[in-house]
């Protein structure tokens, strides 16, 4: 059995009958890869037409399609860290976020002008907020256990 397979096996239970059962946690990396990749698709197919308005406009564009390809790579490659699915939430949130501004006063010195709302940037952004939901439920599920341990002097009560 390669690598691959092993993997998917570890992800694998059985559930009821002879079903396999994917857990959740494994389909919402897979959405939160599936979005990121889309949208780096995406914005690397406009980042030419951007750079025909402006430096700023397309080396914006140029920078979340390399974000977002390190983020495919990184959760294809390991399982999600609490610290890359920061990086993804923080990434896409940014995206929706630009793109409102864009839409609505334009972007200081990337996009100062108001860019016009098309449907590919709609379908766009309805793919990165799936993939923030994606981030957000993962990062509920691995949140790291806080406890809080207070010192104790030496020679006081308890």
């Amino acid at each position: 059995m390669d690598q691959l397979d092993q993997r998917v096996s570890d992800l694998e239970y059985r559930g009821a009958g002879d079903r396999h059962m994917i857990p959740l946690a494994t389909i919402q990396r897979d959405v939160l890869i599936l979005t990121c990749a889309i949208s780096a698709g995406i914005h690397a197919a406009l980042a030419r037409e951007h750079f025909a308005e402006g430096a700023g406009a397309g080396g914006g564009f140029v920078a979340s399609v390399v974000l977002l390809a390190g983020i495919v790579v990184v959760l294809t490659l390991q399982p999600p860290a609490v610290s890359t699915l920061l990086v993804a939430s923080a990434v896409l949130l940014g995206l929706l976020i630009s793109y409102g501004a864009a839409v609505t006063t334009g972007v200081p010195v990337l996009h100062p002008d108001v860019e016009p709302v098309e449907g590919l940037a709609l379908a766009t952004k309805a793919i990165e907020a799936v993939g923030l939901v994606a981030a957000l439920l993962l990062l509920r599920h691995r949140r790291p256990a806080v406890s809080l341990t207070l010192a104790q002097l030496k020679g006081t009560s308890t």
